[in-house]
Formats: structure tokens, sequence, C-alpha cells
């Protein structure tokens, strides 16, 4: 098993949305044989999985108000919370996929490593979920490709868990709708409280790279560092899926068409589906304070057929004071083109 290194120019990363799409990159693009681990920390951000309705999973106002990322992954599961306080541990396999669908293969190392610090952690039966006293500390997911997989999970060490509620905030009017794949909601606690008293955060990190390895020093850990090619690559990717709006906030089931424009306040996109010229879905997603009622326009254009007339009309319910109500009403009329 090999180390996978994602510093750029000496620098680790923390970017999320870059973080995130790596996977992808190594075992469709990169390919290298063997085990590789990638053990990385994220910015404060929210993870969704592929197939999610981000407007039922997440408070999308809270999360641009304290300026989370949001991160569609190339994966599949449920909506996660991450930090700085946070890691993230992934296994790639380019060439063996006996393992897919068996978590706890993946799971096993981390448990045992845990459990020689004397901490009481089994993954939950029948779930992906690694949990203490009956607590979820990881979410596992996992995806394939050919004879590819990449299967990892968190470890929570001190996330905080009041943002972490806060942001994972469900709309249950969104579900009603049915749109997508929901999370199951568990409750979370962090590992610091457990671990032998003041091990900081690096401490753990050596502890565990240690164990996993099964090698006294980092130093005898094989590492891949990720080459000037490799990241012109993986930005390509970014630049035209991962690392967009159009991925992360348009790519919602039910909704299938985005767009977005700058507005003097700042960007709003918006997602909807239109069937028939009626409206069936809309949302809107400013990522600016906005000083009005986008909801108004929004109810007012469902299930209406959409006309400039009725935009028009609907433009008005949200007595907007911080956004052009004409350049709104050019923007929905090109972007629905009616």
């Amino acid at each position: 098993m090999y180390l996978i290194d994602i510093s750029r120019n000496g620098q680790p990363s923390y970017d999320a949305r870059v973080n995130q799409s790596l996977d992808n990159y190594f075992v469709n693009d990169l390919k290298l044989p063997g085990h590789g681990l990638m053990f990385y920390i994220n910015q404060p951000s929210v993870i969704i999985g592929r197939n999610q309705n981000a407007w039922a999973e997440v408070d999308i106002d809270y999360l641009h108000e304290h300026q989370i990322e949001m991160v569609r992954r190339t994966s599949g599961g449920g909506a996660v919370y991450h930090d700085m306080g946070n890691f993230i541990f992934e296994n790639i396999l380019v060439d063996d996929a006996s393992h897919f669908g068996d978590y706890e293969y993946f799971a096993n190392p981390v448990l045992k490593a845990l459990q020689k610090l004397g901490l009481d952690v089994q993954m939950k039966p029948n779930s992906s979920d690694l949990i203490l006293e009956g607590k979820k500390w990881s979410g596992m997911t996992m995806f394939k490709s050919g004879q590819g997989i990449a299967a990892g999970g968190t470890i929570m060490y001190d996330l905080n868990i009041e943002n972490a509620k806060k942001v994972l905030t469900e709309n249950q009017l969104e579900k009603q709708k049915r749109l997508g794949v929901f999370s199951k909601r568990s409750p979370i606690v962090n590992l610091k409280e457990y671990l032998p008293d003041g091990m900081t955060m690096p401490e753990f990190r050596e502890y565990l790279l240690k164990e996993l390895f099964k090698v006294k020093s980092l130093d005898a850990i094989e590492v891949y560092h990720m080459t000037g090619d490799d990241w012109r690559k993986a930005d390509q990717r970014l630049a035209e899926t991962y690392g967009t709006d159009a991925w992360n906030f348009g790519h919602n089931p039910g909704y299938y068409d985005y767009q977005d424009h700058e507005f003097e306040a700042g960007k709003l996109g918006i997602n909807w589906t239109i069937t028939d010229n009626q409206m069936v879905h809309l949302k809107f997603n400013p990522f600016f304070k906005v000083d009005g009622n986008l909801d108004e326009v929004a109810n007012y254009l469902i299930g209406r057929k959409v006309s400039p007339r009725t935009i028009k009309k609907a433009v008005k319910k949200g007595n907007l004071q911080n956004i052009d109500p004409r350049e709104l009403t050019d923007f929905l009329t090109q972007s629905f083109q009616v």
C-alpha cells in the first residue's frame, strides 16, 4: 500500500471540490497499480451524494451565509459535513474490484487502530456507518469504475457538530417531492474526548498512518506525489464538471436544468423543470442576502404555463430591492427559453 500526497507546490489541499474529485482522477485516469490511500482534510463543506437533491438535504441559506462549500460526490451516499477537525480516508484500487460493496473490508484497518487505543468502535450492523457508543463518527461511501474502486469515509476528531446540525437541516416540504436519495440521519460523536489525554490532531494523524501502513516511522511509508501533469488533468476535470456550480448545485434529481447569472449584488442560480411549457419545479439559489422574497417569485410560477407575461408578474411578487427586476425578468425569460 502507498500513500497519495495531494499537496500542491508543497501546500496541503483543503479545497473540498478539488479533494473530492481526485478519487475519480486516480481511478479513471492515472490508474496507478496497487493499493493507494488518500488521507486529507477539507475546509468547511457539505458533501452530498451524486443522486441527492440538495434542496431536501441542506440549508442552502445557512451554507452561503457561513461560507460553507457544497460538493457533490462522484459516488452515492448521504449528506455529511466536513471541516478542519475531520479526516477523510479513501482507498484507491484500480485493478481489483473483488471487495466492491464490502465496507467492512475497508473499515477494519481503521477500526483496529482505534480499538488498539481502547476505543469500543465498530461497524453499525447493516450499514456503512462506523459508530462509538451508538453514535456515528464515520460515514463511508464507495464507487466502482471497471475494475477500479474508491472506498473510504470520515474520521471525526473534533468536528464542529453544531455547524453540522444547522447546515444539514432537512426541508420537509422538499422531501415530500421524493426527488433523489435521502440521507439517513444519525447522532454523531467526535473521537477526541475518547482518545488518550492530550493526543493532538497531528499526533492522531501520525498514529493512524503508522497503524494503517504497519510502520514505525512515517518516513517508511511509500508515497506517490502528484505531479504537475496530474494537477493539469485534475484541474481540467474540475473546470469541466466537478468544480462547477452546474454540477454541485445544478445536478439535482427532478430539477433538470440549471443556470446562474452575476447580478450587482452577487451570483444567483436557478434550478428548474418545465414540462409541456408548465413550470413543475423551481428553486432560486442566491449566493448573497436578498432584500425581498424570491420564494414568492417561485411560488407564482410553479404550476403555471411559462411566458414572458407570467415571468414579469412573478418577479413583481418578490418585491425585490437589491435585484434589478428587469434584469431578473430577462435572465428568467432567456433561461426558460420563452
